[in-house]
């Protein structure tokens, strides 16, 4: 029997996946997928790597754009601490590195916003060094194949699995080992349905052998999901919405979005108070949900339609934005779906 890598090498370059737009030794291009595609899939990648490629090709392009150009861009894709990462990333590159990325993968593990796996995953594609990665996908392959018990973010699953992942590593033909990995993991050895049957580690996986498949990875141990919610004030005035940009860190970090109400404020006087400007009409909206990764939050929106706005309002960090113009603000995706809903029920006067 051929070994592991051998068996994954030969099934990638008949069957993997070959027609990826990143599938490039540019370092600076399998870098930028690598950091879309931490927690996204593919297929919803790829528009956004298109799009992000044509504003910034390069990496001196990438450095020298203010992060909210960045955030702009990103906006949709979620997780935006990857966004302030990858621009501040870039800045690191250019400032320490000349703007080149250094193959060893301990170098690129420093910089922001990339892990040891990302590090060698980069390494691997740009500069075909040995190193292993272990991302979701190869830890759902190891832990089946090999029969792994465990959550594997414990530290004590991890370590086990980065020595196996390392053991594992041929000597030649990394980047198409690395590769083969994650198309395994994405298309044949997938969370829910995986198609063993064409398999071609099914002879020796012990997952399939005892019947364990739907049982491993072991899942996180299951925590009730805290439960957050939130008033925010679709402000409205002459066909465009008050913006504000929220704090770097936190939820939707840099981003710009609706203002938050307190809890138990009259809305009306609120706005009255804080902004200087008189509300004419306020219309409560739908409640609707928006699901992180560690809460749910339940968004409590109103639109209020305000006597056109004094100049002062746009000052510390505030903006009105036009609504037939959202194409081109930062917003967190459920803000913006929001604000597109406004648009679609025409809830607001134009000018």
């Amino acid at each position: 029997m051929s070994t592991f890598a051998e068996t994954l090498i030969a099934w990638q370059r008949q069957h993997g996946r070959h027609d990826l737009p990143w599938q490039t030794n540019d370092a600076y291009r399998v870098w930028l997928s690598e950091i879309m595609l931490q927690q996204t899939q593919v297929e919803t990648v790829i528009p956004y790597y298109a799009r992000f490629l044509e504003r910034f090709p390069d990496l001196p392009s990438l450095a020298a754009a203010p992060v909210e150009d960045v955030l702009t861009l990103w906006s949709g894709l979620g997780y935006y601490a990857r966004a302030r990462n990858l621009h501040k990333c870039a800045q690191a590159l250019m400032a320490r590195h000349g703007g080149v990325f250094p193959a060893d993968p301990a170098q690129l593990a420093e910089l922001p916003g990339i892990g040891r796996s990302t590090a060698a995953a980069i390494s691997a594609f740009a500069y075909g060094t040995r190193a292993a990665i272990l991302d979701g996908n190869v830890k759902r392959v190891l832990t089946r194949v090999f029969g792994i018990d465990g959550f594997p973010g414990t530290k004590a699953v991890e370590n086990r699995l980065w020595d196996l992942a390392e053991s594992l590593l041929p000597e030649r033909n990394v980047g198409v080992y690395t590769q083969a990995q994650m198309d395994l993991g994405a298309t044949i050895c997938t969370r829910g349905r995986p198609a063993c049957a064409r398999c071609p580690l099914a002879e020796r996986c012990v997952a399939l052998r005892d019947g364990r498949v739907t049982e491993l990875p072991t899942p996180r141990p299951r925590k009730e999901s805290p439960q957050r919610s939130s008033r925010f004030a679709a402000i409205l005035a002459n066909g465009a919405v008050l913006l504000e940009r929220r704090p770097p860190s936190g939820i939707w970090g840099g981003l710009l979005s609706l203002p938050e109400l307190p809890e138990d404020a009259d809305s009306t006087d609120w706005v009255a108070r804080h902004y200087g400007l008189d509300v004419r009409k306020r219309t409560p909206l739908t409640p609707f949900r928006h699901v992180f990764t560690h809460f749910t939050l339940t968004l409590q929106p109103e639109a209020l339609e305000v006597v056109p706005p004094a100049p002062a309002v746009t000052e510390g960090g505030r903006l009105w934005q036009p609504l037939d113009r959202l194409a081109d603000a930062a917003l967190p995706a459920p803000i913006r779906k929001l604000l597109e809903q406004l648009v679609q029920d025409d809830l607001f006067s134009r000018p």
